[in-house]
């Protein structure tokens, strides 16, 4: 059985003030034990008072990015060693953000994957397709691709530090929510190639998040689906009520 895991984007967004009020609030629901895992990834700027907010509740902090390369002249990155320093235990590499707005490529979310795993970090590996490509009937070959591109030369057994989260790139931010049955699909066809990848033992252990303008409203119908495995949460993770809202339904 998965556990089913939560976890909140908060993108570049709040402020310091917010960043670390929002956090109390989520802990003080979620306590120090929850049968659902959570976890929230702040700006980088706000990690480390965020870390202090969470205290000793069962909600994991993350980060929203990390460089490739453990130091060196990168002005303006963050190495997977410099998170753990500030007691960060997950990572989110390949989100549709970075590699639309960034240009980031298969290749280089690889090598930030692997740096996270090197370094010690969870890892939430974000896959994904544009409208166009949905309309066209290109999703499996898409979201395949980017999957197999993105966990090259990642061991079997590394992928126990792995959860994936297929994000359709229409339905982020934009209201718009994919359907259960086609948000299962997808999760679906995402295992079968981690099955064909990995293995079935693998396959069947690897959680898959659904991103995609999650909402109280529609999370309990979402996570209801055979393998859809928790929720990576955008907009509704900036409002303690709309995400421990999520999380009830985990």
């Amino acid at each position: 059985m998965r556990k089913t895991f939560i976890a909140g984007n908060w993108k570049m967004n709040l402020s310091k003030q917010q960043a670390t009020d929002l956090a109390a609030a989520i802990a003080a629901s979620i306590g120090t034990g929850t049968n659902v895992d959570v976890a929230v990834c702040p700006p980088f700027g706000y990690l480390d008072a965020v870390r202090g907010a969470l205290g000793d509740s069962a909600v994991r902090l993350g980060a929203q990015n990390l460089n490739a390369n453990e130091s060196g002249a990168f002005t303006g990155e963050i190495s997977g060693p410099m998170l753990r320093d500030l007691g960060c235990e997950l990572v989110i590499v390949g989100h549709s953000e970075r590699r639309e707005l960034f240009g980031e490529c298969d290749q280089l979310v690889n090598l930030k994957a692997k740096a996270g795993l090197k370094y010690g970090l969870h890892v939430i590996l974000c896959v994904g397709e544009t409208l166009e490509q949905r309309e066209a009937g290109e999703t499996n070959r898409i979201v395949g691709s980017q999957v197999l591109g993105s966990l090259a030369d990642i061991s079997p057994e590394q992928m126990s530090n792995v959860t994936l989260a297929y994000e359709p790139i229409w339905a982020i931010g934009t209201g718009k929510v994919a359907t259960p049955q086609q948000a299962e699909e997808v999760h679906s066809h995402l295992r079968d190639i981690l099955t064909q990848q990995f293995g079935d033992e693998v396959a069947q252990q690897t959680r898959i998040q659904y991103g995609g303008s999650v909402k109280p409203g529609n999370a309990e119908e979402l996570l209801a689906q055979p393998n859809i495995d928790g929720a990576l949460v955008g907009g509704a993770s900036l409002e303690p009520e709309s995400f421990t809202g999520i999380i009830g339904h985990g």
